[in-house]
Order: C-alpha cells, then structure tokens, then sequence
C-alpha cells in the first residue's frame, strides 16, 4: 500500500504549501451534506406547496459552497487555475441542483396527479 502511503503524504502537504488545513476542508465538506439535502428537500417542499424558495435556495447555496469559501478566504499563494477549477465546480453544481430539484419537482407532480 505505498501509493496511499505516498497520496496521504501529498495531500497533507497540500495543507502546508497553501496554508489550508485539508481536514478542515474535508470536515466543512463533508458536514455540509446532510444540510444540503436537507435545504434541497426543502426547497421541493416549498414548491410543491407553492411557498417562496428564497431561504431553502440560499441554504443550499451556502451548504454547497462552505468549503471552498473556507479554501479561498484561509488559502495563501492558492493560484488561479483552482479558482478556476472551483469557479467551475460551482457553475457544474449550481446546474447539477437546479437538475436534480426540477426532476423532483416533477416526480411530486405526476405523484400528484395519480
């Protein structure tokens, strides 16, 4: 098992070059999830019931983004092309959700009608 001896040994390094504690970043990461669905449910929720989404979005949004917000506000010398990568990976998750609430918003809607 040298090749996770060696990916461990890099992605801790990754911490000291950029002043950014990856166990942070995975915790902030991973915690974020269940908020997430949680704001996601929330959101198919309100629709079904014809409420505002405002809040339920903005939950989502800051759930999805917690941990890069912490990567560019506590990173040093981060260069440009992981702000582009994270741009990136924003733009894809914003269309993966929107995809994903749209489907369940018409899933509720055919349970509806039946």
């Amino acid at each position: 098992m040298e090749w996770v001896e060696a990916f461990s040994k890099w992605f801790l390094s990754l911490g000291d070059q950029y002043g950014v504690n990856p166990f942070i970043f995975g915790a902030i990461y991973i915690g974020a999830i269940p908020f997430f669905t949680i704001s996601v449910a929330w959101i198919v929720r309100n629709v079904k019931k014809k409420k505002p989404i405002a809040l339920p979005v903005l939950s989502a949004s800051g759930c999805f983004v917690s941990a890069y917000v912490y990567l560019m506000i506590a990173g040093e010398n981060v260069p440009w092309w992981v702000y582009a990568v994270v741009i990136g990976m924003l733009l894809y998750g914003a269309w993966s959700t929107y995809s994903k609430i749209q489907k369940r918003i018409t899933e509720t809607e055919e349970e509806t009608v039946q």
